[in-house]
């Protein structure tokens, strides 16, 4: 109270410092979001915008600030039109960062899926991506953890098997007519398979990235997944997670992150 009577500063309160925290938090995850993607072309020419408005409008000038008040007057709406992918996107993330159970049995059902995700055959898949990349086979393997996937199983073909290393070699089989696309896996249950993933639309991913790798980075964008990578060129094993990817991982890489980030 002294400092800021001779000072002259406003006081500061707690509340104060964890808004600003909770603001700059926010800020940031919009950051990353749009992080080297066209969105973020648009933000700054939306922002020249308002800045020039407000240029015009200090300056007196009459006809640019009309123009201009006109154009960011309708700028709510083409915020949500352009950012809806976005938009989606962070409340994605929100949804998944602070989903609450609202009822015993839910949160009973959570607790059983993490015991079962202990016991999850994590062999299968590591075997079956050591072999494939020994082949130089493509692969993508999608692992759910806690967002539903069912709109990707929708879009390829229903298998609900045990997942084997043999099962896994055989449906990415470049003869196989299931081989196209990717595989979602739950536990140790093969779900789907020949599915269709978002792909992302950033422009700062290393261009001799493929379309499959596009494709696992885009679905970890949108969704709580983890993505494994085969590429077909190199043989080299990837892994994305949270539109981050980690390329040319070893057999051990692997496994850490199936036991930290799979299903």
């Amino acid at each position: 109270m002294i400092l800021e009577a001779i000072l002259g500063l406003p006081s500061v309160r707690v509340i104060d410092v964890i808004d600003i925290v909770i603001v700059a938090g926010l800020v940031y995850s919009l950051y990353r979001m749009i992080k080297g993607t066209n969105v973020m072309l648009i933000f700054w020419a939306l922002v020249v915008l308002l800045v020039a408005w407000r240029v015009a409008d200090a300056l007196g000038m009459r006809l640019l600030g009309a123009i201009l008040s006109a154009v960011t007057s309708v700028g709510l709406i083409a915020l949500v039109v352009i950012f809806q992918p976005e938009i989606r996107r962070f409340l994605l993330f929100v949804g998944t960062k602070t989903q609450i159970d609202q009822s015993w049995g839910q949160r009973l059902q959570f607790w059983r899926r993490n015991i079962q995700k202990k016991g999850v055959n994590y062999e299968a898949y590591i075997n079956a991506c050591m072999h494939m990349s020994q082949s130089k086979t493509g692969a993508l393997i999608i692992f759910r953890r806690q967002n539903e996937v069912e709109e990707l199983v929708a879009t390829g073909e229903r298998i609900n098997a045990p997942a084997g290393s043999a099962l896994i070699e055989t449906i990415f089989f470049k003869n196989s007519p299931l081989h196209d696309g990717a595989m979602i896996v739950r536990g140790n249950e093969i779900l789907a398979a020949r599915c269709i993933l978002p792909v992302t639309s950033r422009l700062d991913i290393d261009p001799n990235l493929g379309l499959r790798h596009r494709s696992a980075i885009g679905v970890t964008e949108q969704l709580d997944v983890l993505s494994v990578i085969v590429s077909e060129e190199t043989g080299a094993i990837s892994y994305a997670v949270g539109g981050e990817i980690h390329n040319n991982i070893s057999p051990v890489e692997l496994r850490q992150a199936l036991e930290k980030y799979g299903c």
